[in-house]
């Protein structure tokens, strides 16, 4: 896909994806306060500090990072083989949910 913006295999051993379009509508639509961070998304994807489920969708992981007394949040989903962000954005606190545990 040439699309891709960037790619990286999360702590969960799958490879996440967002594409250049798509990154535009994070940045510029949902959270701008993102923008310029992608360093600091792709660390949160490969080594965040808690991962929670979704409540909604099972399929929907929220990856978290500390940063400057608040978190980074990644919002990833993971369908038919394929991972890719949903969205990414800054926090103060982690989400109530169950805490995703790993093998």
């Amino acid at each position: 896909m040439s699309d891709v913006y960037f790619e990286v295999k999360s702590c969960l051993g799958k490879n996440i994806r967002v594409t250049k379009s798509y990154w535009r509508k994070i940045i510029e639509t949902k959270h701008r306060i993102i923008k310029g961070k992608e360093d600091i998304v792709k660390e949160t994807l490969k080594s965040p500090i808690e991962l929670r489920k979704s409540r909604k969708d099972p399929k929907v992981v929220l990856h978290y990072k500390k940063l400057n007394g608040k978190y980074c949040c990644v919002v990833t989903k993971s369908l038919n083989g394929e991972g890719f962000i949903i969205t990414a954005y800054i926090t103060d606190r982690v989400k109530i949910g169950e805490k995703y545990e790993t093998d």
